[in-house]
């Protein structure tokens, strides 16, 4: 039986989520382009776990995927949003959960899948939080557990979406995008420097991973 770590959805106020609660706003409508483009992606093909990362920090990478895994759930997809950032795990925060129990502890042994499983009850999106804190997550990420997870969630889900740690900062990040069917580069209009834009894909490239596209946040 999957967890429920809260109470109905819409009895809390979500951090940042204004795919949910402003879903007839102009951002809103631009999530939903980019869900449409990633569909157009995926259709016909055998495309499910997508990772999210960007060139540095502060560029507004958890929030963006979060509103998006948020779109597609409103299109009754069943998605799986997975926080494998575990230098700076943010997800939790957004959703109003607690982080006890998640990722880490699958791959430690110490939980399974259905009972780390936070139903957000926003349609049938789940939440994967960071889980217990770990001193080397190069170590977890790349680790053969965490391939066999991906294979599971791909066959239980119709889209994964993965937030991963800053790819310039982190090598579990190239490991990661190699086992992933597509990656999304997150960039801020106005701190996002172009040649570490233009490294973060060329480190991409080198380890192997179809960059399908970027998204683009603006300056605040």
């Amino acid at each position: 039986m999957i967890l429920n770590r809260m109470n109905k959805a819409s009895s809390v106020k979500k951090r940042n989520l204004v795919t949910y609660s402003n879903p007839e706003s102009l951002i809103s409508e631009q999530f939903r382009t980019i869900r449409t483009n990633i569909q157009f992606l995926t259709e016909n093909r055998d495309q499910r776990l997508f990772l999210l990362t960007s060139p540095g920090k502060k560029e507004g990478k958890s929030t963006s995927i979060a509103n998006l895994a948020v779109s597609m759930a409103q299109q009754k997809l069943k998605v799986l949003l997975i926080d494998a950032d575990l230098r700076d795990s943010y997800l939790h925060t957004i959703f109003k959960t607690t982080n006890d129990i998640g990722l880490t502890d699958i791959l430690t042994g110490h939980a399974n899948l259905e009972e780390s499983i936070f139903r957000t009850g926003m349609g049938s999106l789940d939440i994967l939080t960071s889980g217990t804190s770990s001193p080397n997550p190069s170590e977890f990420l790349g680790s053969n557990n965490m391939s066999e997870l991906l294979k599971k969630v791909g066959d239980l889900y119709n889209i994964v979406l993965i937030d991963s740690p800053s790819v310039l900062l982190s090598t579990e990040t190239r490991v990661l995008a190699n086992q992933c069917d597509g990656v999304i580069l997150i960039l801020n209009h106005g701190k996002t420097d172009f040649k570490k834009a233009a490294e973060a894909k060329k480190v991409l490239d080198l380890a192997h991973a179809n960059v399908v596209g970027a998204i683009m946040n603006k300056k605040r």
